[in-house]
């Protein structure tokens, strides 16, 4: 099974069902408009041979929703949870256009950081808790996917020497496990060193790549490789390809484990916008998210 242009059309016409009369994008048809859905079909779409149309106004929608330091959050009524912010830096460097909303939130991710402090003697988890990174909401630690998140986009936007991206990938090779990979951002607790998990080590090491050597992630690239072959889900699937491919670790069968993937709709139900995205771009985007050309992401 081989993921063809007619799979691709699918997911096409699965995301513009999803464009509200706003512009933005729903994470389904019958859903209303939400921030990350919006910048992951931008994303998507501007890297797939789509419809073009829908992208403007859906960048426009997502500009409507910007707060006056920058930010990005989930939702009006939750403006702390501004983690979609790096999301929408990617969406914007879609476009040729450096607008002044994609600056702005450049700057609020220069100048914002999760709550650190010094490490005490008796900290129960082991990780460096004065390095910074980024939180997924205002005023709480930094942890691993909102920080990959981050330097991610920061990269694109051609940040990726900034002091504040340089600790941010300090404190992601910090919360590395000692046998490989990521979790939400502990190491060990109570001297027990805790598990990885698949989009949370596919994330951070997505946001490594031409940061840090090879060596310095073996182990966690080992462990992906190893966990992939039996991926059913399409998030932890499309981070590891994305992942995978950023350090350039060949999986031959990727485009049947999409395929796969997106077959198992016919059971479960469709998959919401963010996750059809994911699924779709390690085979749209070989590069991932990291390619800095503007319509290429």
């Amino acid at each position: 099974m081989r993921l063809n242009s007619l799979a691709l059309t699918d997911v096409e016409v699965a995301l513009l069902a999803r464009v509200r009369t706003d512009g933005g994008f729903s994470q389904q048809s019958d859903e209303p408009y939400r921030t990350d859905a919006t910048a992951w079909a931008i994303i998507t779409l501007s890297s797939i041979d789509a419809d073009k149309a829908c992208i403007q106004p859906a960048m426009t929608r997502l500009m409507a929703d910007q707060h006056e330091d920058g930010s990005i959050s989930i939702a009006p009524d939750h403006p702390a949870a501004f983690w979609p912010t790096p999301l929408a830096i990617l969406a914007w460097s879609c476009s040729s256009v450096d607008s002044e909303s994609k600056s702005r939130a450049i700057g609020f991710l220069l100048s914002t950081t999760g709550k650190h402090w010094e490490k005490r003697s008796d900290e129960i988890a082991q990780h460096n808790p004065a390095l910074k990174g980024w939180p997924w909401i205002a005023a709480t630690h930094s942890w691993v996917e909102p920080t990959a998140l981050s330097v991610i986009a920061l990269s694109v936007a051609g940040y990726q020497m900034h002091p504040r991206v340089k600790e941010a990938v300090n404190m992601l090779m910090d919360r590395q496990l000692p046998h490989g990979g990521w979790n939400y951002g502990n190491t060990s607790v109570f001297g027990q060193e805790l598990r990885p998990a698949l989009e949370s080590t596919s994330a951070a090491l997505h946001a490594l790549t031409g940061h840090v050597a090879r060596q310095d992630v073996q182990r966690s690239l080992d462990y992906l490789s190893k966990e992939i072959t039996h991926l059913h889900t399409p998030i932890s699937l499309g981070w590891s390809l994305l992942a995978l491919n950023s350090w350039d670790v060949p999986i031959l069968n990727a485009p049947s484990l999409i395929a796969a993937c997106l077959e198992r709709q016919k059971r479960y139900g469709a998959y919401d916008t963010t996750s059809l995205c994911l699924l779709v771009l390690p085979l749209v985007s070989p590069n991932g998210l990291l390619v800095k050309s503007a319509g290429t992401i």
